[in-house]
Order: structure tokens, then sequence, then C-alpha cells
């Protein structure tokens, strides 16, 4: 058997919701209802015509994910974070959060929250996010939440 090790070559763009909504909701459908059983009614909450996406592209492939609303002058929420399944271990999500992080870099903001699936909780505190409080069930799944503060 040969096994391809070469890295994949992806891109990450703050998508145009309305020309990439297919994209996003088609990866968040196979992440979060396909794969986790969310329903959709929570998934798609309403609030994806104000936030701010990003799509990773694998070429012409969307590939990955994420939203960002802004909750008030200084405080932004990360969301809706996913990698199709088959490209998870490629870095492909880390970089979706580093772009979300440069995009917030310059718009005032100080403070970006989470709430993070406790599986995944290692890989926000890599990229600088740190617990609070306790944990909880949101959409059957455990999460905590997150804090991330820019310097």
């Amino acid at each position: 058997m040969i096994v391809d090790s070469s890295p994949i070559h992806f891109s990450i763009k703050v998508a145009d919701f309305e020309r990439d909504l297919s994209d996003i909701f088609a990866i968040r459908t196979r992440v979060f209802q396909d794969e986790q059983g969310v329903d959709p009614a929570m998934e798609f909450d309403g609030l994806d015509q104000t936030a701010t996406h990003f799509l990773a592209y694998d070429e012409e492939t969307a590939i990955g994910t994420a939203r960002i609303r802004f909750l008030d002058a200084h405080t932004a929420k990360l969301e809706r974070v996913a990698v199709l399944a088959n490209l998870r271990k490629h870095g492909v999500g880390r970089k979706i959060v580093e772009t979300a992080l440069e995009f917030l870099a310059n718009k005032n903001i100080s403070d970006l929250r989470i709430h993070a699936q406790i599986s995944v909780v290692a890989f926000y505190q890599k990229l600088g996010f740190v617990t609070e409080g306790e944990g909880f069930e949101e959409a059957g799944i455990p999460h905590i939440k997150m804090n991330y503060k820019f310097p």
C-alpha cells in the first residue's frame, strides 16, 4: 500500500457570505450534523448573516470554515470552527483560527471567546486560549468556555 504523505496545500479567505453560503453550510452540515448529530435548528441559528466567515480551500474545494460574531465594541466570539474529517491533522483548523486572530488584531478587539468542545481544548490552548469556569453541555456535546486576550 502506498500512502501519500505529502502535505495538502490550502488557503484561507474571508468569505463573501452570499456567494459562499453553500460551501459554508455544506461543511458545517457534514461536521456538526452528520458526524456529531447536532440539531440543524441549533446549528443554523439565524446569526450567520451578521457574522464574518472564513473558508479554507484545497484548490477549489472548500474544506474548513469558522465564523466570528462581534458581541460588543471590544469582544468577539469564534464559532462553528469545522474542518472536513479527512483533512484534519493537516493544520487547517489551526490556520483558520490564526487567520481569525490576525483579522481581529486590528479591529480593536481585546477579548475573543469560544465555547470549545472538550475534545479540542488542547488545540485551542496551543493557540493561546485559556479555559474559564466549569464545563457544560451544548447541543448534547461537552463544552467549556475559553478566552483569548489580545496584547
